[in-house]
């Protein structure tokens, strides 16, 4: 299910609770979760920073000015996903798919 992260900078309750419906709905968790993050160059640091514990694949963009971040994740619960998206929010620039 693509989220585009400029949509939930604010992430307010409601929204927060219906993704969380959403989430509930098209998942059964414990689950593994495809995350995929679009960077500005030079921010991909920050994003492998949150999660030490994973590699994430990386591919440029075709002019080199986003770099496209995919991390793949067991995780416990749609509780557990919003917060990996609210940690990323604070990121300039991200989007996430």
């Amino acid at each position: 299910m693509p989220l585009a992260l400029a949509d939930t900078v604010s992430m307010d309750p409601p929204w927060i609770e219906s993704f969380r419906e959403k989430l509930d709905q098209h998942h059964s968790w414990p689950t593994l979760y495809m995350f995929k993050f679009i960077v500005p160059k030079g921010k991909e640091a920050e994003v492998r920073n949150l999660f030490p514990l994973h590699t994430p694949s990386e591919k440029e963009s075709k002019n080199g000015n986003y770099i496209s971040l995919t991390l793949q994740m067991m995780m416990p619960s749609s509780k557990a996903v919003i917060s990996v998206y609210q940690k990323v929010a604070a990121i300039e620039g991200i989007i996430a798919l």
